[in-house]
């Protein structure tokens, strides 16, 4: 049962620095920032030995440092771990969901019943799959540099630096004659600061060994996501195979925990958080709060409304069209766009970025050197952002614009019809041309409760932005949206991939939906020319900056979240919220808690094979828990460890306090949440008796079937 999209506009997040955090009670000219206010995502290459060694009492010297980093894996838009010398890989449910859903066979349906290979052969091949282990990680700053520094334009030395960093990257791969699986990244830090070379072998033959069922993976759905307390069995299991098509034999891999964690017990987060804007200026963070991030969110909020409005009408067609995956994943990223807005209308937090701000012009100031070289940037950067500001209206009119999943097949053919069009005017060459009409005609229908859903969608976002007399309102010719859909509908011969078929060599230029998007698509061109222009500008002012700031704080200030690989420490601990206290972690009872309190269908059912509670489960194993440790979009998957390198859970989600992550890292009151190992054996075990998978966790070697692994347990 799908539930109505929660609010997310909350004290909580007016609160994220307590109940003494509001404009009445807090002097704001007194705040000053924190000293991880900048977070604590930590790089390999600038590990911070010294900092673990005396904040959590052990020795984090270089070789703990490089068995976590090659323990740890990226797989696409997720992050995993190796947890036996066989290649056997632990992540999310919810990282794998996609996959499992694509690896479905006739009469099957792994999404909804989960999935077991019961022996070595049943595991299954993802298609287009891979992942990713750092083999190394350094700084090549100087290197870069050395070529950036001799240009003299900012084109200049976005060209430099592309050459610079394709000259670093054919360096490192001289390292490795022959081998094909070798991928060598240079990624920016600070804004480009800082430049670090990240090698990683790839291993593309990844296979599916098991998924719980989504009601498990997902427990609660939609409406719990971003809170907590949380009951979710978010985890899945993968092999990672070698050219000769066996299991992948590796020595870095981390020991399953038998006990788990307690509070106050530190852990490390290992993954790849993707970007965030911490390092933005104070104006650069008043732009994106006050006319970027507004339409933005309002698009994602409309296209979920669709998609979740069609999947109530017909939810055996959604589950054919993956739907509720699409729709999980416009909410996620929706809600992200809730809490940044918020984050960022709290003045607390804004006084903050503040301080630090003037604490950094300072340092600049109080050096001549520094303040000749780079005393005016966070002021040549405030001057950028009139110009950002006048692009902000059109936003939220060309939002997913031509998004498959979330645009209607007929504004994705009109879309693709006007390039086709726009190309045979400039006479480009017959195989471009037909490329382009070959697009045109690949564009399927969609189920017409959707198809109508989604343009009605569109249409609104063009007449919220354009006014009366405008060519764009004029071409849509309708005052509502709903109207103007239905004329389309009907008058377009783009309306059914049929009918395009039998124009895609000369589409009318008079057809209805044609117009719209030929009166739209110049000023989508203007608008991202304009973008590109302020974007080249910003990004060598934001450079300059971040060499400022690590000439000031050295790497005491980690860099933004880039994807790359980070390690960040945390502890396991509880915080108060709504009047109440958040336990450090919960358990299988409180499952059962939320199934009998709210019932079937709704997002706390529980499958079959969980009711009655199978009799061996134990109900006060610990499930979920939390920590303070920094992680954002990108971490899920992520390996929490101890400093023993135990793997204790798996990172999947934030709650609502921690949405202001993006921006700035408040360890008060963010907490991120973990999927305990102690839950995952006791369900393998338990419930859905994945003898194979048990013994090769205790017993740390590959077993090719269920009656091999049975007789090596008993």
């Amino acid at each position: 049962m799908i539930k109505p999209l929660p609010s997310l506009r909350v004290a909580g997040l007016a609160l994220l620095l307590g109940a003494s955090a509001t404009t009445a009670q807090v002097n704001l000219d007194t705040i000053r920032p924190g000293r991880f206010d900048f977070g604590r995502m930590w790089t390999f290459e600038y590990a911070p030995a010294k900092y673990f060694t005396e904040t959590y009492g052990f020795t984090a010297d270089q070789a703990w440092f490089d068995r976590a980093r090659m323990s740890a894996l990226r797989i696409p838009g997720c992050s995993a771990s190796f947890v036996s010398p066989d290649g056997l890989v632990v992540t999310n449910h919810h990282c794998i969901r996609g996959a499992v859903a694509r690896l479905s066979q006739p009469g099957e349906d792994l999404l909804d019943n989960g999935f077991y290979a019961r022996t070595l052969a049943e595991e299954r091949r993802i298609p287009g799959y891979y992942a990713d282990q750092l083999l190394s990680a350094e700084d090549v700053s100087a290197e870069l540099f050395a070529v950036i520094d001799q240009a003299t334009t900012e084109e200049a030395r976005v060209q430099a630096r592309q050459e610079a960093a394709r000259a670093v990257q054919a360096r490192i791969a001289q390292r490795y004659p022959g081998d094909s699986s070798i991928q060598v990244q240079v990624v920016p830090l600070y804004h480009g600061g800082r430049y670090s070379a990240y090698t990683f072998r790839r291993y593309t033959d990844v296979r599916l060994v098991s998924a719980v069922e989504l009601q498990l993976g997902f427990f609660g759905g939609d409406p719990d996501n971003f809170t907590y307390p949380r009951h979710d069995l978010d985890f899945g299991f993968l092999r990672v195979y070698g050219a000769d098509g066996k299991p992948v034999r590796t020595d870095h891999y981390f020991g399953w925990s038998e006990q788990g964690v307690q509070e106050d017990d530190v852990v490390f987060v290992i993954g790849n958080p993707a970007s965030t804007n911490r390092l933005l200026t104070t104006t650069q963070l008043e732009t994106r709060r006050d006319v970027m991030l507004p339409p933005l969110e309002r698009a994602y909020d409309q296209r979920i409304r669709a998609l979740w409005d069609f999947y109530r009408e017909d939810p055996q067609t959604g589950n054919q069209l993956d739907l509720r995956n699409a729709a999980f994943g416009l909410s996620n990223t929706w809600k992200q766009y809730v809490g940044q807005i918020d984050a960022l209308d709290n003045e607390v937090i804004m006084a903050r970025k503040a301080a630090a701000e003037r604490e950094l012009q300072d340092s600049l100031n109080a050096k001549p050197a520094l303040r000749e070289r780079y005393g005016t940037l966070i002021a040549r950067i405030a001057a950028l952002q009139p110009r950002a500001r006048e692009l902000g209206p059109l936003y939220g009119a060309f939002a997913l614009w031509g998004s498959g999943a979330h645009e209607s097949a007929l504004f994705q053919r009109a879309i693709a019809a006007h390039a086709l069009l726009e190309a045979s005017a400039r006479n480009v060459p017959a195989d471009s041309s037909a490329a382009l009409a070959a697009q045109l005609t690949r564009i399927g229908d969609k189920p017409a409760g959707l198809e109508r859903r989604q343009l009605i969608v569109r249409l609104q976002d063009l007449l919220a932005t354009f006014p009366a007399g405008h060519p764009v309102r004029q071409a849509i010719g309708a005052a509502s949206a709903e109207a103007a859909a239905d004329r389309l509908l009907a008058q377009s011969v783009l309306a059914t991939a049929a009918g395009t078929a039998r124009v895609a060599q000369a589409v009318p230029r008079t057809d209805p939906a044609l117009a719209i998007v030929a009166a739209a698509v110049p000023i989508l061109n203007d608008l991202t020319a304009k973008q590109r222009q302020l974007a080249v500008q910003e990004s060598d002012l934001a450079a300059q900056l971040g060499r400022a700031r690590f000439e000031v704080y050295g790497t005491a200030v980690p860099s933004d979240g880039t994807g790359s690989p980070r390690i960040a420490d945390g502890v396991v601990k509880s915080y108060e919220y709504n009047g109440t206290l958040a336990p450090p972690y919960t358990t299988f009872y409180g499952v059962y808690d939320l199934y009998y309190a709210h019932g079937p269908d709704t997002d706390w059912n529980l499958p079959a094979r969980w009711l009655p509670p199978p009799p061996d489960l134990d109900l006060s194993t610990p499930l979920n828990f939390i920590s303070t440790a920094d992680t954002y979009g990108g971490n899920s998957g992520s390996p929490a460890v101890t400093r023993n390198l135990e793997l204790v859970g798996l990172n999947f989600d934030r709650n609502i306090e921690g949405l202001s992550r993006n921006f700035i890292f408040l360890p008060e009151r963010g907490r991120n949440i973990m999927v305990d190992v102690r839950a995952i054996r006791e369900a393998l075990d338990d419930v859905y008796d994945a003898d194979r998978i048990v013994m090769e966790l205790r017993n740390h070697r590959v077993y090719a079937s269920e009656a091999e692994a049975d007789a090596a347990k008993k």
